[in-house]
């Protein structure tokens, strides 16, 4: 996808740009929970030193995996336009559709806290792997429904399960959103992939960032948010919770770009949260 938008700003021929397949830890390790094992620097590190090296001008991820806190040396140079934001519940209707005491595999603190809250009678279950392993284990009768990122099953080409509204379930944070690195020194890199930035979406996802970094959240901390923009004015909704789903605390904030609307509202969820929702956040 960043390869043809580069192509197609630019008029360079595709076969011109190189991709490198990088394997990360992330990808290798399955069995566990990513908090276990070294959180989000385990889809990140790989790239990182790749990049740092000189070996690769850009790393292309999925910002929701990528650490608040980056190397001094890396920079945010290009969002793509931002996919479906939602969640999508695969093997019931909706939530309230699920049979009393439903197995749910996941590995998201956030997915599994938003589930208990809305239905404390579901039993979560740990699941990590591929969109194909993860559909294997539904299939086999091992869960009895998960939870997958809605961008992630569009961008496969699988029209599975459904969606639920963000009324409902706030996504997590830049949920949905593809980033592209350089290195902060790279001005040849970052002046081209400038070029295929997408403003709307880069404005959001920075603000969700922002949040992030303000609560001190970290791969344990259940957080949802989403950030969205009208004209110049920019909303911010998240929504903190108990690990176990029994307490949350929601709020809004809204600004002109620019303004520190992630600082604001973090300072406001804290300031609400009962202790066992701060206990999960250093902000």
């Amino acid at each position: 996808m960043v390869r043809d938008a580069l192509a197609k700003t630019h008029g360079w021929p595709a076969e011109d740009i190189g991709i490198v397949v990088i394997r990360t830890t992330g990808d290798k390790v399955q069995d566990r929970p990513l908090a276990e094992i070294g959180g989000k620097a385990l889809w990140t590190k790989e790239l990182d030193r790749a990049l740092l090296a000189g070996e690769v001008d850009a790393c292309v991820h999925s910002m929701k995996d990528v650490e608040t806190i980056r190397p001094a040396g890396i920079a945010i140079a290009a969002m793509m336009p931002r996919a479906d934001v939602r969640d999508r519940l695969i093997g019931a209707r909706d939530v309230p559709g699920l049979p009393t005491g439903a197995v749910i595999g996941t590995s998201s603190p956030r997915r599994r806290a938003q589930l208990l809250s809305l239905r404390p009678d579901l039993r979560i279950v740990m699941l990590r792997g591929n969109v194909d392993t993860r559909l294997a284990k539904l299939a086999a009768g091992e869960i009895d429904a998960t939870l997958l990122a809605a961008a992630g099953l569009d961008r496969l080409g699988r029209d599975a399960g459904h969606a639920i509204a963000t009324e409902t379930m706030l996504p997590a944070p830049a949920q949905g959103a593809v980033g592209v690195e350089a290195r902060s020194d790279d001005s040849a890199a970052q002046g081209a992939l400038a070029a295929i930035d997408h403003r709307d979406t880069h404005i959001c996802v920075l603000a969700e960032r922002a949040l992030l970094a303000a609560l001190g959240a970290d791969c344990h901390s259940p957080v949802a948010a989403l950030a969205s923009l009208a004209g110049e004015t920019l909303l911010l909704r998240a929504a903190l919770y108990a690990e176990d789903g029994s307490a949350r605390v929601e709020g809004e904030v809204e600004g002109a770009i620019g303004d520190d609307l992630g600082g604001s509202l973090a300072r406001d969820l804290l300031g609400r949260a009962p202790a066992e929702i701060r206990a999960l956040f250093t902000g």
